[in-house]
């Protein structure tokens, strides 16, 4: 899996699927049932942990929306970035094992 790194502000692309606003970086994620969307949130928060770099998300049944700021410096910077393409990797490992 990528590693979220030391913190990198400025520009970047942002991964598909991502939307960038004044509030931050935003996804919503579906799943086939609520118990695979709790194991996709258990596995972003040990890698979230391990980078010290937390999301802001909600969860309702088989969805879960993330929101990712840097709030030391208030805007999206490329540690953000950094930890969305990770989300996206961790997601795409949940969705293969679901099928």
């Amino acid at each position: 899996m990528t590693s979220v790194g030391e913190e990198g502000i400025g520009g970047g692309t942002n991964p598909a699927g991502w939307a960038e606003d004044a509030a931050g970086l935003h996804r919503d994620f579906r799943f086939s049932d609520f118990t695979t969307a709790w194991r996709f949130m258990g596995l972003v928060a040990v890698e979230a942990e391990r980078a010290d770099h937390h999301p802001d998300w909600s969860n309702s049944y088989n969805r879960v929306s993330i929101t990712l700021i840097s709030h030391d410096v208030g805007k999206v910077t490329g540690r953000d970035r950094r930890l969305a393409a990770l989300i996206d990797e961790i997601h795409h490992t949940v969705s293969v094992e679901d099928r």
